[in-house]
């Protein structure tokens, strides 16, 4: 949940930074690029250190060198967020970005299904999942398109 409270938290925000007067933030546009950049950026950050054990059993196992697969996933989410950003960029980000989500979602389906945990905390059950990850695939293709 941690990625939707920072997706929808920072969007928030930075809308109202907007209408306070920050002209960077005075757009929808540049807010929610800033805000899925910051939401992916967070993700990535769980590939490294005391988290990645817990996202390289979360890979299922037909998939090759899961530990790979974590480092990979982790600098796409990265380049991803820096991209976004970049308005002559955004749309291909979001493209990549949109590929990455469904691409990982089956990490989701198993571990959803298997009960497991990311730092002690269970993950969020398939429906809930299901729901949040389509949210975060409608702010990435929102934020790459929206002009």
């Amino acid at each position: 949940m941690a990625p939707f409270y920072m997706l929808v938290g920072s969007l928030l925000l930075f809308r109202l930074l907007g209408f306070a007067g920050w002209a960077y933030f005075d757009s929808w546009t540049t807010s929610l690029r800033v805000a899925v950049a910051l939401m992916f950026l967070l993700t990535a950050s769980a590939h490294w250190g005391k988290r990645r054990p817990d996202l390289i059993r979360m890979v299922p196992p037909m998939f090759p060198r899961p530990d790979w697969i974590v480092t990979v996933t982790g600098w796409l989410e990265i380049a991803g967020a820096i991209a976004i950003v970049i308005p002559s960029a955004s749309r291909f980000a979001a493209i990549g970005l949109a590929v990455l989500l469904v691409a990982m979602f089956p990490a989701n389906v198993y571990a959803a299904r298997h009960r497991l945990a990311i730092a002690g905390t269970p993950v969020t059950p398939l429906l809930p999942r299901t729901a949040l990850q389509l949210v975060f695939l409608a702010a990435v293709l929102l934020a790459g398109w929206m002009t």
